[in-house]
């Protein structure tokens, strides 16, 4: 009985990965890091929103066309997904009945951006083929639904607060996603021009570990510089740190997809309780 149940559990835990659960609730950790840094008043339409969305595009981009060709011969797991994502582009439709327009309209863009990186459409190529743009892409999908997307549903000014959120989130997750592409490296075709097939794994990890320096250090341009988000901000990138310097071409199958994904349940933990720590 304990095997059984500790079977059961490993594969709930893949199809909690495989499904992009995970990684949706990854980016959701990240919009409320967004509507508690800028004061926005947090509201489960735009959770359900982005939620229901991260997992429909996600599956999206992994599964369209293996589903597509293999229809018939799809393995238990992969019904599932699939199911999976019906579902949630389902609730992806009734929540955007309940957002204001302006996100659709931002959140269309990212839609169509994420289309594209994963239907060939221009030279019957898709924008992942591109020589070096996947890890901007993926910062510019992710910032933008997890800063971009927020301030759209507040209805709010367009400050050089929210720019500068937006940059530190672009840089943030350029960063997150290297240990992704050194787990990659022996495995991309040579053309997509990763940055480890551009400068080896070594540079890419000093490259990673500026970019965080840089994104931590843009927060003393804000107007508005509250500490316990500062402090916070510096343990992610503690913690990226060090997710990214133990990175390898051979990482155990979940190093990536769920520790380096948690990275973002950390930011919004010690946000939380830095800000119940030095406001009680």
């Amino acid at each position: 009985m304990p095997l059984l149940s500790l079977k059961m559990l490993r594969r709930f835990f893949e199809f909690y990965i495989n499904a992009s659960i995970h990684v949706a609730l990854a980016v959701i950790a990240l919009v409320c890091v967004t509507y508690k840094e800028l004061g926005y008043p947090l509201t489960t339409d735009v959770l359900g929103y982005v939620f229901f969305g991260t997992i429909s595009a996600y599956n999206f981009v992994k599964y369209a066309k293996a589903a597509g060709l293999h229809h018939r011969s799809l393995t238990t797991s992969m019904r599932a997904i699939q199911m999976t994502s019906i579902l949630s582009t389902l609730a992806l439709f009734y929540f955007a009945f309940q957002v204001s327009i302006t996100v659709i309209y931002a959140s269309t863009f990212l839609a169509a951006v994420t289309f594209l990186y994963a239907i060939p459409v221009v030279f019957q190529k898709n924008l992942r083929t591109f020589s070096g743009i996947k890890i901007f892409l993926v910062a510019l999908v992710w910032a933008g639904a997890t800063v971009l997307i927020p301030w759209a549903n507040a209805s709010a000014a367009l400050t050089s607060d929210v720019w500068l959120s937006f940059a530190q989130r672009f840089l943030i997750v350029m960063a997150y996603t290297l240990p992704f592409e050194i787990r990659d490296l022996p495995y991309d075709a040579p053309s997509l021009r990763t940055f480890p097939q551009q400068f080896g794994i070594k540079k890419v990890k000093i490259m990673g570990v500026l970019l965080l320096l840089i994104a931590l250090l843009l927060e003393g341009f804000k107007d508005d510089v509250m500490l316990p988000h500062f402090l916070s901000l510096g343990m992610l990138t503690g913690v990226i740190t060090l997710l990214l310097w133990r990175a390898s071409t051979n990482q155990s199958r979940f190093y990536a997809s769920f520790w380096v994904e948690s990275a973002p349940f950390v930011w919004l933990g010690s946000f939380y309780v830095l800000t119940y720590l030095l406001t009680a």
